[in-house]
C-alpha cells in the first residue's frame, strides 16, 4: 500500500521513510497537548478561584478570575485549530509506514491494530476537541456571558476525562515509535540491513 502511495507521489524518502527529516506528527501532538492541557488547568483554576485569591494575595500576585478564563478559552481555539494539522500529518505519515509484521505492544497489540487505533482515536479526539470548543464558547459568549464561574463542572469533568483519554492515545502514538520503530530513523535504517552508527559519523 506505501509504496503505491510513494511511487504515485515520487517523493524521495529519508532514512525514516518519510520526505522530510524530522516526523512532523509527533511535533504537532506535543503542541496538541500542551494546548489543551494548559486550557483545562486554566479553566479549573479560574472555576476555583475564590478559595485560592488569599494563595495570590500572599505572594503578591495580581491574578483576576476573567484572566484564568480567558488564557484557557485561546488555549482551547488554538488546541482545535493546530488538532487539524496534527491529525492530517498524522494520517499521512501513516500511509507511509513499514511496521513488522510479527511483533507485539506491551499491550499486546501488532503494528497493524496499533496504528488503526491510534489513527481513528485520532479523528474522533479531533471531534470531541472542536465540540468542547463550540460548548466551550457558547458558555462564554451565551449562557454564562455574565456569571463569575465561566464555564460548567461538567464541561471541567469531561475536560478532566479527556486528559486520561489523551494518554492512552499518547501511549499507542509512543508504541509506534518506540516499540515498532515506525519512522524511526535507525531503526528504519536496521530493517533496511543498514548500521545507524553511520548517522554519527
Amino acid at each position: 500500500m506505501n509504496s503505491q502511495l510513494i511511487d504515485q507521489l515520487r517523493l524521495p524518502l529519508n532514512a525514516n521513510g518519510l520526505p522530510y527529516e524530522i516526523p512532523i506528527h509527533p511535533q504537532l501532538v506535543h503542541l496538541t497537548l500542551g494546548l489543551f492541557i494548559i486550557s483545562i488547568l486554566f479553566d479549573i483554576a479560574g472555576a476555583i478561584f475564590p478559595t485560592e485569591r488569599f494563595i495570590f494575595k500572599f505572594l503578591g500576585l495580581t491574578a483576576i478570575r476573567s484572566g484564568f478564563f480567558d488564557v484557557g478559552w485561546y488555549n482551547l481555539v488554538g488546541a482545535a485549530v493546530v488538532t487539524f494539522f496534527t491529525v492530517a500529518f498524522g494520517f499521512f505519515e501513516l500511509l507511509l509506514a513499514n511496521p513488522p509484521v510479527n511483533q507485539k505492544s506491551d499491550w499486546g497489540l501488532n503494528a497493524g491494530w496499533t496504528m488503526l487505533l491510534h489513527g481513528l482515536g485520532g479523528v474522533l479526539l479531533l471531534g470531541i476537541i472542536v465540540a468542547m470548543t463550540v460548548w466551550r464558547g457558547l458558555q462564554r459568549d451565551r449562557t454564562r456571558k455574565d456569571a463569575s464561574r465561566q464555564v460548567q463542572w461538567s464541561y471541567l469533568l469531561v475536560g478532566i476525562a479527556m486528559l486520561g483519554i489523551l494518554y492512552v492515545h499518547g501511549t499507542l502514538g509512543a508504541h509506534l515509535g518506540e516499540q515498532f520503530g515506525i519512522h524511526v530513523t535507525a531503526a528504519e535504517l536496521l530493517r533496511n540491513g543498514k548500521n545507524p552508527n553511520l548517522l554519527l559519523q
